[in-house]
């Protein structure tokens, strides 16, 4: 039996959420320190994913520290909001050269706090960085601004990772690094070795890609850096619970990452905007667990055989025999 891995969740899970409707917030403010407190409360995981700036912003680092030690806790990653209202117009991308520096010096100070705090890698999700309307932007400028920021930062901080978490739309309708594909091919032209892939399973989901195949085609480019898991109707980012709809395209996923030796955390990115948010991790995480308890019972030598044979329901038998086999055992 395989080790079983370490479980994270993106900081923001334990947050406030706001949508346009309620633009008051589900529930009250919630600093990073008390964020912290509650992903303790959850007692499966064992690191974070931290939005930078902290709230508040002067929060002093070694107090981070101490209250993450205190939780059990190790950031993973800072996550800098170059998607907030000042990035409306976009971060890497924006027409203004001096918000494009201003995103650039964002991630450059979370990449030197990053590194004090021993973090794996930097993400960068510009979720402001696209376009809206036909004829709206030069697409070949956009290109170049998001490969020049990208390049310029991994070059600037060499001895660190700067993950990508690509979506195809939201907040732009469009967004510049909207698939696994299109991120590859910005990846290949910044020519850079510490630039990689967060690959969230719902954005893959809501792309309409495969996750799994997604996954693969990172994988067989040695640039998967990370993993982000939740679940959606596949018509919006909804970021609902692991497995909740997609429970089999969830298991093909993590099959992958495992035939392929992938040994990183198992990472949960979900918005419990009406649920308890330490609830909603620990059922997060409670279908990880099942899911790999699942991946020690699979029959992958049977399986390897009907995916031979391109078998759909002898795939699918194999795989449902050990999903609700490690249902029934958890």
């Amino acid at each position: 039996m395989s080790a079983e891995p370490l479980y994270g969740a993106g900081l923001w899970h334990f947050g406030q959420f706001r949508d346009r409707y309620a633009t008051d917030g589900y529930g009250p403010p919630v600093s990073t320190l008390e964020a912290i407190d509650r992903a303790g409360q959850v007692g499966s995981l064992s690191v974070v994913d931290i939005n930078y700036p902290f709230n508040p912003a002067d929060l002093d680092v070694t107090l981070l520290e101490e209250r993450l030690k205190a939780n059990g806790l190790r950031a993973i990653a800072l996550t800098p909001e170059i998607y907030t209202r000042k990035f409306s117009r976009g971060g890497f991308t924006n027409p203004d050269p001096e918000v494009r520096r201003a995103a650039i010096e964002l991630v450059s100070d979370a990449a030197d706090l990053s590194r004090r705090l021993g973090c794996d890698y930097v993400k960068l999700w510009p979720g402001q960085d696209g376009w809206d309307y036909p004829f709206q932007a030069d697409y070949k400028a956009l290109w170049a601004m998001s490969i020049d920021a990208v390049r310029e930062l991994a070059q600037r901080h060499p001895d660190l990772r700067f993950a990508i978490e690509y979506k195809p739309r939201e907040p732009r309708n469009r967004m510049t690094f909207s698939s696994a594909a299109r991120t590859l091919l910005a990846i290949e032209k910044m020519d850079v070795p510490n630039v990689g892939i967060l690959l969230d399973f719902g954005h893959s989901l809501y792309g309409l890609e495969s996750p799994a195949d997604a996954a693969q085609l990172i994988l067989d480019h040695d640039r998967l850096y990370a993993i982000d898991v939740n679940d959606n109707f596949r018509g919006w980012d909804d970021d609902m619970v692991v497995g909740s709809i997609h429970l089999v395209e969830t298991f093909e996923f993590f099959h992958t990452l495992r035939q392929a030796g992938w040994q990183g955390v198992w990472q949960l990115d979900q918005f419990p905007f009406r649920e308890d948010s330490v609830e909603a991790a620990r059922a997060g995480v409670e279908v990880m667990r099942t899911i790999w308890r699942a991946l020690q019972i699979l029959d992958v030598d049977a399986l390897a055989e009907a995916q031979a044979r391109q078998d759909a329901l002898a795939a699918q038998r194999i795989a449902r025999k050990a999903l609700l086999s490690a249902e029934v055992d958890g």
